[in-house]
């Protein structure tokens, strides 16, 4: 048995972020080692001297110009918010998430893991890190010194353009070449990973891909309402144009349509407006589902999993390789849609079927991978 660290980004209330942590504890704790998912804290109150500059530009655009929804310290009011938003979510990571809360990386001991694996999700999108010690802790500069295997599973860099300066890519090369193995979620990371750190990757599935719908199905038979509908519409950034995406599917297919998720992030809404679903009920919604449309990249893999008839909205904003390493790969492009320019819609014919068993390829492909990377020991 091998004692395992995961380092991920904070878990808070995206359903993606918490179900790819959860399916990578399961498998790891399959394989018959113990683990613990390193977890940091997301919301802070801040005192007014921190960012000055902007806190400055709130007030000058309340009190001076007039816009009154400004709130001038959105950082210390979401802090008190966060526990009410993510009041379901964080149910999910008490009772099925094995964490240890860590405020300050540099705390940590050798002496509690064996090994550290880095993943999944965009851990090593630059944007996502809003100071480069966090940054370099995602290559765990927090453990430089450390004698623990060092692997990446599934870490995404979030697109496929490079976005690193030349101060961090060179601290971050240094880091990646003390890693045992790496492993990347999307096609183009291989090559970003090769070009810029001269480091050999192999690509693998989204952790939550490593697990089926039978897997899933204990978390949310039994314990949810049946969905209120036959069309889920999973939308997190929205738009006029999505939602006629979705208007426009319905009508074609005449199914009824049913949302899951709230407006967690609209910070202009009544609190309880913004409180986000369980994700017991989240999973339910595609058990349920006859078709799913979506602009989330999470939804996409949980509609491939369960089987489900589903088109895809491009998110250029959060990132569009991930959409197009996946569906290409499983011969789903037909399935990515980014918009709406004619009266109807049309739907895709690809073969589920068909990526069902591409997707049983490339499931041995990643398992082998962790299994080696945990099993070469030196």
């Amino acid at each position: 048995m091998i004692r395992i660290g995961i380092y991920t980004l904070p878990l808070n209330y995206n359903y993606g972020g918490l179900l790819q942590a959860y399916a990578l504890q399961t498998v790891l704790e399959k394989m018959g080692h113990e683990v613990k998912i390193l977890n940091r804290p997301l919301h802070v109150s801040e005192p007014f001297w921190k960012r000055p500059r902007e806190k400055a530009k709130r007030v000058v655009r309340k009190f001076l110009m007039g816009q009154h929804d400004v709130q001038v310290f959105l950082e210390n009011n979401e802090a008190k918010a966060y526990p009410i938003i993510s009041q379901n979510t964080q149910r999910f990571i008490d009772c099925h998430l094995h964490t240890v809360t860590v405020r300050d990386t540099h705390l940590l001991k050798n002496a509690d893991y064996d090994a550290l694996v880095v993943g999944s999700d965009q851990i090593w999108r630059c944007a996502f890190h809003d100071t480069k010690r966090k940054l370099y802790d995602a290559y765990l500069a927090f453990a430089k010194s450390w004698k623990v295997k060092r692997i990446a599973y599934a870490a995404s860099l979030g697109t496929d353009k490079w976005e690193y300066n030349a101060e961090k890519t060179e601290r971050c090369r240094q880091l990646i070449q003390k890693f045992d193995a790496v492993s990347v979620r999307e096609s183009s990371g291989v090559g970003l990973i090769k070009d810029h750190f001269g480091v050999e990757a192999t690509h693998v599935l989204d952790p939550t891909m490593l697990l089926t719908e039978k897997d899933y199905e204990p978390l949310f038979l039994g314990k949810t309402e049946k969905s209120d509908g036959k069309l889920m519409s999973y939308i997190l950034d929205d738009t006029e144009e999505k939602r006629k995406i979705v208007d426009k599917v319905s009508t074609q297919i005449g199914l009824n349509t049913f949302i899951v998720n709230a407006q967690a992030d609209n910070t202009s809404l009544p609190i309880e407006e913004r409180i986000q679903p369980p994700v017991e009920q989240w999973l339910r919604g595609f058990y349920d589902a006859e078709f799913v449309v979506t602009d989330s990249f999470h939804a996409c893999v949980f509609s491939i999993l369960f089987g489900k008839q589903f088109v895809v909205i491009g998110n250029k904003d959060r990132g569009m390789s991930r959409f197009e390493s996946l569906l290409s790969m499983l011969n789903l492009k037909d399935r990515l849609i980014d918009h709406c320019e004619n009266e109807s819609i049309l739907i895709p014919s690809s073969d589920l079927s068909r990526a069902q068993a591409l997707l049983e390829e490339k499931k041995i492909v990643s398992l082998n991978f962790l299994t080696k990377a945990l099993s070469t020991w030196n």
